[in-house]
């Protein structure tokens, strides 16, 4: 099944994760002005009624960016909703994106079909991220129309079945749009993402590291110096598994080897022992970092990556 026509201005096979505090306006416009599919967590616009100025400002600027350059648009955005218990603001936010039209929603952390009926009423489309089968029987069940694999090694929450096994098994039973997210920091990691057999790549960590992202410098350092071996997978800081850079775990005066396990019903920071918090002092990155060597424009990382992806496919199509 082809994607659907709106990623047919992409550039890149690729969409930027929308990251908790990190992704902006700033980082969302530049990435969709690269060519890639900006995103950001409604959750990010706070207070609640910021999230409309944020619309308004995406849309337009990237409106004005459209005339001038007809000949290469820009990439369709997305906003990412916490489906979950715990966010008493998601009707609130699931409206504003009905208002601006959005033209896709990434859904986290359940799956409802109120919400996914809301962003069809106006010709959206729904993408819902999870981390093994039974997840995505269930989105697909409540009518999403396309799936993001988060596999291990991914940045923030992540599962922890390879990435080979997951988009094979999804594969088997489901032909519509499907993203791969985990440890992807790469163009020769974007073309891997499609032989495995998704259709974009859903990158993160890669991002952090930009001029735009909304990061302290030390953050962004940090990703720019760290490897695979400096991630840690933990539930102790919000509930939900997810990957940490090791050095902030050690700056906030915890052990990573010795971290205690989180209620995961919480959804919020464990009894660390720490006054640190989950992604303002523990830093959430995957194991793609390794290949992160600079803090660069947003459109200059995306550059290179089309360099690198375009680098492979020639390599292969010559072998």
């Amino acid at each position: 099944m082809a994607l659907p026509p709106l990623f047919d201005k992409l550039r890149l096979p690729a969409v930027g994760a929308p990251q908790f505090i990190i992704s902006n306006p700033d980082l969302v416009i530049a990435q969709c002005k690269a060519g890639i599919v900006g995103a950001f967590p409604a959750l990010n616009a706070r207070p609640q009624p910021l999230l409309d100025d944020w619309l308004n400002r995406i849309k337009d600027e990237l409106a004005a960016y459209d005339e001038a350059n007809p000949h290469a648009p820009s990439a369709p955005y997305a906003v990412n909703q916490i489906v979950h218990k715990s966010n008493e603001r998601l009707e609130q936010d699931v409206a504003a994106c009905v208002k601006h039209k959005v033209p896709i929603v990434i859904t986290s952390l359940g799956a409802r079909p109120d919400v996914n009926d809301a962003v069809h009423s106006y010709g959206g489309i729904v993408l819902h991220d999870i981390i093994n089968i039974k997840f995505a029987h269930k989105a697909l069940e409540k009518g999403a129309d396309g799936l993001i694999a988060v596999a291990a090694g991914a940045g923030g929450h992540a599962g922890a079945l390879s990435p080979i096994a997951l988009i094979h098994e999804i594969r088997e039973f489901f032909d519509g749009p499907l993203l791969l997210s985990g440890a992807i920091a790469s163009g020769r990691g974007i073309l891997a993402a499609q032989a495995m057999g998704a259709d974009l790549a859903y990158m993160g960590s890669a991002f952090i590291a930009t001029t735009e992202a909304n990061a302290p410098q030390g953050y962004k350092q940090m990703i720019v110096d760290a490897t695979a071996g400096d991630i840690v997978y933990s539930n102790l800081f919000t509930g939900v598994l997810g990957n940490y850079l090791k050095p902030s775990i050690i700056n906030a005066g915890l052990d990573p080897e010795n971290l205690a396990q989180s209620d995961p019903s919480t959804m919020k920071f464990g009894d660390s022992g720490s006054k640190a918090k989950a992604w303002k002092d523990i830093w959430g990155a995957g194991q793609g970092v390794g290949a992160v060597h600079e803090v660069l424009p947003t459109a200059d990382l995306v550059a290179r990556l089309k360099r690198e992806y375009d680098e492979a496919k020639r390599r292969i199509c010559a072998s």
